[in-house]
């Protein structure tokens, strides 16, 4: 799979660990920043992950931020971006499962390595399973 990757700095060490996770998993990712620990606005590393989503340039992506709340709000401003935050395996199974997630939002501040390496394998080994909820994705796109 082809992952855009990207982070504030408050996310940049989960960010960084998780690039080496998804390399070893056999994904092609993308990693968009940031690299350094300077301040920097997450809106700006959203929006460069989402136009790569909605570009057909990567299939997914994911998003670290402190909270992950900013990184998520940010991203669902595109259209046609479907972000979610999760902190626990369900919310990564059903995200994907009844509501076509593609871009997964990961609490830097807030999240060990384990727990995130763990949720982020759930969310990309989840297939969407359509049916009725494929009239509530598209009407979630329609907005």
């Amino acid at each position: 799979m082809r992952l855009a990757l990207a982070a504030d700095h408050a996310g940049l060490e989960l960010k960084r660990h998780l690039a080496g996770f998804l390399a070893s998993l056999g994904h092609a990712v993308e990693d968009l920043g940031t690299h350094g620990s300077d301040s920097v606005d997450y809106p700006d590393f959203a929006a460069a992950a989402c136009r790569k989503v909605l570009a057909g340039e990567a299939d997914r992506a994911v998003l670290v931020c402190g909270s992950g709340v900013g990184m998520s709000m940010a991203a669902n401003r595109h259209r046609g971006i479907r972000a979610v935050l999760c902190t626990d395996l369900y919310l990564a199974r059903y995200s994907r499962l009844h509501n076509d997630a593609n871009v997964l939002c990961l609490p830097g501040r807030l999240m060990g390595a384990g727990l995130a390496e763990e949720v982020v394998r759930v969310w990309l080994d989840t297939a969407f399973e359509g049916g009725r909820h494929r009239r509530r994705v598209e009407k979630l796109d329609g907005l």
